[in-house]
């Protein structure tokens, strides 16, 4: 591990910022032998998060997904319940399986929710809060169309939101996607980013992108290559 993060260490060239397509090709050549990494992405936005009205909140679907099987959980009734399951919802069920999210520490990815059945849903706030996991009208989690939104999540739809620090933090694919895949997946998130942008908000927007593996550090992106990317 130490040898690898020197590796990587003498790649970066005193934490310079790299073109988009060197920078994936960065963490190729330092990408762990054993296990194929998740790619990361960290985005500092030009927000002041202490504002409500600039925190940023929503979702996305990456066209390329994040590699891996998204598990998704819905709580419903009646036959949205048959519905859910159909189109590959992992488990769904009403105030059965509030109990049981009650009883056991059970992960999922996204978490959707029927209007009819919040009231219940509600009382595991504490559990799903600081998940971030609570189902919200604003990123379509609380949906009548429970068929719609189990396939889009299904599909690889990430939701994001800022930290404390103004910075947005997502996966968007595995080592193993090709660059276009890579690149096509970060402009898609950046381009929904982009439509959320406060309106009062003065200044630049996109501060900061840098990229990085699960074990790997991060690397910085000029962002410049990355709008002309966006602009094309």
């Amino acid at each position: 591990m130490i040898k690898n993060i020197k590796n990587i260490n003498s790649n970066m060239q005193n934490k310079k910022k790299y073109n988009l397509e060197d920078g994936i090709n960065l963490l190729k050549k330092n990408q762990k032998k054993t296990f194929i990494e998740s790619i990361d992405i960290a985005i500092n936005l030009g927000i002041n998060p202490k504002k409500s009205d600039q925190n940023i909140r929503g979702s996305t679907i990456l066209p390329h997904g994040i590699g891996r099987e998204i598990k998704v959980a819905v709580f419903t009734q009646g036959d949205n319940i048959k519905l859910a399951k159909k189109y590959g919802a992992n488990l769904a069920g009403g105030e059965e399986l509030i109990q049981t999210f009650k009883k056991d520490d059970i992960n999922f990815d996204i978490i959707l929710a029927s209007p009819d059945i919040m009231k219940s849903v509600g009382k595991l706030g504490p559990m799903l809060g600081p998940k971030g996991l609570m189902p919200n009208p604003k990123l379509g989690t609380i949906t009548e169309n429970i068929t719609k939104a189990v396939k889009n999540a299904k599909k690889g739809q990430i939701q994001y939101k800022n930290d404390k620090n103004g910075i947005i933090h997502s996966t968007i694919g595995k080592i193993n996607f090709s660059n276009k895949k890579i690149k096509e997946n970060l402009i898609n998130l950046l381009q929904s980013l982009e439509k959320l942008k406060p309106i009062k908000l003065k200044g630049t927007f996109i501060k900061q992108v840098v990229l990085s593996t699960t074990m790997g550090i991060g690397i910085p992106i000029e962002i410049s290559t990355i709008n002309e990317i966006i602009e094309k």
